[in-house]
């Protein structure tokens, strides 16, 4: 009795521990799956620190595009706000610039470098003020009899007109006139305003002191002869007050090219 009960505790297989089997393997194709991912990214990681495959970052394509790109002219080269009479133009909105050449060419302009002051030709006659737009100058001319042509300038003085085309050479009126002025929105004040036309808007367009916006004028006198304005003609303070009173309602306004 002893020794079948020793054969049969020697015969029991012990806890936990499996038959091995006569069967196929089977391969675990999960683990080698893993396995071989890990050695792609491995692979291309080690390859791309090396130089053999080209990376690009997020955006590159953008930046590249845009680095070359010319940025779009302002409409606005100073710190106001188009004002009444400087609105932009909704159909020419061409800037103007300075002219250069220093010779007066065959339609009596007079260009802003020349330094000469000169009354440009066929720019009217009798007693007008004079604007000139690519010298970018103001005349106040008398009607003086005893003279051949006729004209006597009373005062010459650099302005800062529109950079947009929207005043057209020609012989205009003084119809309106105010000591002080606001701009649209509250932009900027200006003063001793003097207006002869209307812009294409509807605004009207005339001469006054160089506006102030903050507290700041918006523009340096430096800067008079250059075209800065958005339709008016700009004045430094003291040139404002002397066409103020040269130019009462009904005075001749010629504005030549």
């Amino acid at each position: 009795m002893g020794k079948h009960a020793l054969e049969r505790s020697r015969r029991r297989p012990r806890g936990g521990a499996r038959r091995a089997t006569t069967g196929p393997v089977r391969p675990r194709y999960g683990r080698i799956a893993i396995l071989v991912s890990a050695v792609i990214v491995t692979t291309i990681s080690v390859a791309g620190g090396l130089g053999i495959f080209p990376s690009t970052s997020p955006g590159s394509d953008a930046a590249a595009s845009t680095s070359g790109m010319a940025s779009a002219p302002s409409d606005s080269v100073d710190a106001a706000s188009p004002t009444r009479t400087e609105r932009a133009p909704a159909g020419r909105t061409t800037p103007r610039t300075a002219a250069t050449s220093p010779i007066t060419d065959a339609g009596g302009r007079v260009s802003a470098t020349s330094g000469s002051t000169q009354l440009p030709a066929r720019s009217g006659s009798g007693r007008r003020v004079v604007f000139s737009e690519s010298a970018q100058r103001v005349w106040l001319v008398e009607d003086d009899a005893g003279d051949d042509d006729g004209d006597e300038v009373v005062r010459t003085y650099l302005a800062s007109g529109s950079i947009y085309d929207n005043l057209d050479p020609g012989t205009y009126e003084v119809f309106s006139r105010s000591r002080h002025a606001v701009g649209i929105d509250d932009s900027g004040t200006m003063e001793y305003f003097v207006r002869f036309t209307y812009g294409n808007e509807g605004a009207a367009i005339g001469f006054h002191s160089i506006p102030v916006a903050d507290g700041e004028p918006v523009q340096t006198l430096d800067q008079l002869g250059t075209p800065l304005s958005h339709g008016c003609i700009r004045q430094r303070l003291q040139d404002a007050i002397e066409l103020w009173d040269f130019a009462p309602i009904g005075t001749t306004v010629v504005v030549t090219a």
